[in-house]
């Protein structure tokens, strides 16, 4: 009887070892997609690591705030104000959509900020140079 318990939790543990490790091998994949997806090399990486920190894509973010470019600071403001008003719990909204929006805002926050520290960045060398 022992015997087989050893088996079966023998077998459990390789099962769930291989299972774990298809997991991490796709997770990898997933990532270097992503990666490759966002323009590759040191900007593509990046991106992939905003996407994690705020665990949305740009251009998803793009599409739940409903604006085609992340430099339209206006009307992002405008949708946000308004879908976090529409959803407010105390409205009947949703606290999931809310927190959607929110990752969403965060992600094109995320992505300006970069973009301006590129810039800033750029201006120091040619000053430099000059």
């Amino acid at each position: 009887m022992a015997k087989y318990i050893v088996q079966i939790i023998v077998l459990g543990s390789q099962v769930v070892a291989k299972a774990f490790a298809r997991a991490l091998r796709q997770e990898i994949a997933a990532s270097q997609e992503a990666a490759r997806r966002a323009g590759g090399g040191e900007r593509g990486a990046q991106r992939a690591a905003a996407n994690a920190k705020t665990g949305i894509s740009l251009e998803e973010a793009l599409k739940i705030l409903n604006v085609e470019k992340p430099n339209e600071k206006e009307q992002i403001d405008k949708h946000y104000k308004y879908l976090m008003e529409a959803n407010d719990r105390s409205k009947g909204g949703s606290f999931y959509l809310q927190s959607k929006v929110v990752r969403a805002k965060e992600r094109i926050d995320e992505e300006l900020q970069h973009v301006s520290s590129q810039k800033e960045q750029k201006s120091s060398m040619k000053e430099e140079k000059t």
